[in-house]
């Protein structure tokens, strides 16, 4: 393993262990109402590390803070759509605001593969 993929693995562990507060709620949300759906948390694919993943869907979910621009994240959203996922980018204060309604957008990406 290249130095480089071993500090994106040792990024990955750190942010599953210490999760926005945006990034917890959704986690136990997704656990809550998807129970047979398996989602990964802050999981590598390629040269980036994704908030959320279920992987047979091909559906990846971002929580979006005053961090992320769509500048800054077309080149990823790029690499995975072209390796075949759907990025689904939702705003912290949007999931606050409108938590049912996130709900129901993920189960309709989920359930329209």
């Amino acid at each position: 393993m290249s130095k480089k993929e071993n500090n994106l693995v040792s990024l990955a562990r750190s942010m599953r262990k210490e999760p926005t507060r945006h990034e917890r709620l959704l986690w136990y949300k997704l656990k809550e109402k998807f129970p047979a759906y398996h989602f990964r948390k802050q999981f590598q694919i390629g040269n980036y590390i994704v908030d959320f993943v279920h992987l047979q869907s091909k559906l990846i979910i971002e929580c979006d803070g005053g961090q992320h621009t769509q500048e800054k994240d077309r080149e990823r959203d790029l690499f995975l759509q072209n390796k075949g996922y759907k990025v689904l980018h939702i705003w912290n204060n949007e999931l606050i605001a409108n938590l049912d309604g996130i709900l129901t957008l993920i189960y309709e990406h989920l359930t329209n593969n």
